[in-house]
């Protein structure tokens, strides 16, 4: 969906990147308005994702992100038995407390790049896997685009698992939000 992201003011790189953040976070969280858990739940095409999963996810690679660049341990670090979990609500997991979960991982993330981080070339490592070069760093302008990138992946996946359920498509639900 296109739509339009300000800076909060000229040359203001961390105000357009955290915008930008900002926006793919608002899709996502549009994806669910007006549903019931079930439907939010629900799986209307052949894949594994549902839009509360979806949710889920998003706000867990979020605060990984958060963690990685802070360098602290992540509470709700994931092993191998545990990924399927980052893709369902479990237990008494509801939207709205992902939901509102989300939202604190949203304003820490934002506090830290605004108030914490020096300068958006500072780096911190990455961990070790496959994908990553061994000893590989990242710098804090890397972090927000790579966050922009994985919500708008997901948005878009948000997209059609919405309109697979309901019909309702981004522009519709941009104008059930704003009213």
């Amino acid at each position: 969906m296109v739509t339009h992201v300000p800076a909060e003011a000229p040359g203001d790189e961390r105000g357009a990147l955290l915008a930008f953040v900002e926006a793919q976070r608002g899709a996502i969280r549009r994806s669910v308005l007006g549903l019931t858990e079930e439907q939010a739940a629900g799986r209307p095409v052949p894949s594994e994702l549902s839009l509360s999963g979806l949710v889920k996810h998003v706000a867990e690679m979020e605060l990984n992100w958060l963690r990685l660049a802070q360098q602290r341990p992540n509470e709700k670090q994931r092993s191998q038995e545990t990924w399927a979990d980052s893709f369902r609500l479990v237990g008494d997991e509801t939207v709205p407390r992902i939901l509102d979960f989300w939202a604190e991982v949203a304003a820490e993330t934002d506090t830290f790049i605004r108030h914490e981080v020096d300068s958006m070339d500072d780096t911190f490592p990455l961990p070790p896997a496959p994908w990553f070069p061994e000893d590989g760093r990242c710098s804090m302008r890397w972090l927000l685009v790579h966050l922009v990138e994985e919500l708008a992946r997901h948005a878009g996946h948000a997209d059609i698992l919405r309109e697979s359920l309901d019909g309702r498509k981004a522009l519709d639900l941009v104008a059930a939000d704003v009213g």
